[in-house]
């Protein structure tokens, strides 16, 4: 069988179209890898920068920190702290005339250095004048106690109160352990 030169050129011509073809379907998810790892080149770029503006603000942080410090309660490991933040919300919502009723406390978390406390109060009742002072005081107290959640309704009945509920976390931090008293299996008092 004697193949033609024409043939030859048609064969040759048909392969490098076949090879253009499959370069160029590799090519496209190849350009489109590439674009999606410059995205996220691009993303990360970002967040170090974002990241690394926060370390160099380092000694304004600690300062800030120094300064609000001893503004953060700090307790005994073996002491019991609702009843403190209990004490100052039941002090608060008394002076504002504030009724908060059933306050549930939640489980204290360890976040870094600081530990927190959820104090869920399903049910309060007071004038609209009455919480926005019962907040401002909270707010007063410092940065320890903060309102994270809120739900307001009005009463129907009774147009000048309001009901609702919200969440209160009490930060605050823990005096170390003894390691004396812990090694004799004592409690620091």
């Amino acid at each position: 069988m004697i193949i033609s030169t024409r043939e030859k050129a048609m064969v040759a011509l048909t392969l490098l179209a076949v090879l253009y073809g499959a370069l160029g379907l590799t090519l496209r998810g190849r350009l489109e890898r590439l674009r999606q790892m410059r995205g996220t080149l691009r993303e990360q770029q970002t967040l170090l920068a974002d990241r690394e503006a926060l370390v160099a603000q380092r000694a304004s942080w600690e300062a800030q920190y120094a300064t609000l410090q001893d503004l953060m309660p700090v307790f005994d490991p073996a002491r019991r702290v609702d009843t403190y933040w209990l004490g100052i919300m039941d002090r608060l919502a008394a002076k504002n005339s504030f009724s908060i009723i059933k306050p549930q406390i939640g489980e204290e978390k360890l976040a870094g250095d600081v530990y927190e406390m959820p104090i869920d109060c399903k049910d309060w009742e007071g004038s609209l004048e009455g919480l926005v002072r019962f907040l401002y005081d909270l707010q007063a107290e410092g940065a320890m106690l903060d309102v994270r959640a809120m739900f307001i309704r009005p009463v129907p009945n009774k147009p000048a109160l309001l009901r609702g509920s919200f969440t209160l976390f009490c930060a605050y931090l823990r005096e170390p352990p003894d390691p004396a008293a812990a090694a004799n299996g004592e409690r620091s008092p």
